[in-house]
């Protein structure tokens, strides 16, 4: 079973609410056996609308992925995203 990524692409626009998401979708990622690859760092943006943060995380397959996003934990933590960032996130299958 190939290994899956999580990308988002993120703009915040309250700091404080955002922090309490992080939190809590750490959790939720490490509990379903995701990895930070990349988290906020310097970025070049080539196409498209740019963001400050964009995070990569790496799961043992899709279904990992997905199951964490649909995850008690990380449903919790949406609700201080919302409101306080504007995401995009794709979760998508690695060639194996």
């Amino acid at each position: 079973m190939p290994a899956a990524y999580w990308v988002a692409h993120v703009t915040v626009t309250d700091e404080e609410a955002y922090m309490k998401y992080a939190t809590l979708a750490t959790e939720a990622i490490a509990a379903h056996g995701g990895k930070f690859l990349a988290r906020s760092g310097t970025s070049i943006q080539k196409e498209g609308r740019g963001h400050p943060r964009n995070v990569v995380a790496i799961f043992p397959s899709l279904e990992a992925a997905n199951a964490c996003y649909e995850s008690e934990v990380y449903q919790e933590a949406l609700t201080h995203a919302k409101g306080a960032s504007e995401r995009d996130l794709v979760l998508v299958e690695a060639l194996e």
